[in-house]
């Protein structure tokens, strides 16, 4: 599994290096090195993803390896619905998968990455990343 790269504020920067990776695929220009990105427009968005309810989470899934939402909910001592709400919101932005839930069965969730690389740059940004968008 790849690492996720996580950057905030970054789509100018993140639609050049879009152009340049599909103008090389259309020049036949081998691209398996690719690092997946996830790009926040503020710190606030980021700071969902990064919570310590949302870490401990992606830490006891990648340490214990829980069968089921319920599972992952009891290594956390945490309300399952409070669980199911934090997994969900991580599946939606890519972070988790879920295996199995078909007829009955439990949802397993397991890590989409092997880690997280966080890119947050400062200096020389022309975007205000902080702020809240529209």
């Amino acid at each position: 599994m790849p690492t996720l790269k996580v950057t905030v504020g970054e789509r100018n920067r993140l639609d050049e290096h879009t152009r340049n990776r599909l103008k090389a695929a259309q020049e036949g220009v081998d691209l398996e090195d690719a690092q997946p990105v996830l790009n926040f427009e503020t710190y606030a968005e980021l700071s969902r993803l990064l919570s310590p309810k949302n870490l401990e989470l992606l830490e006891a899934i990648a340490e214990q390896g829980p069968e089921s939402i319920r599972e992952a909910a009891e290594l956390v001592a945490r309300d399952y619905k409070q669980v199911h709400r934090n997994l969900s919101e991580l599946e939606d932005i890519g972070v988790i998968e879920f295996e199995g839930g078909g007829a009955g069965k439990a949802k397993k969730p397991k890590l989409a990455y092997d880690g997280l690389e966080i890119d947050i740059p400062f200096a020389g940004s022309n975007e205000r990343v902080g702020a809240a968008t529209p």
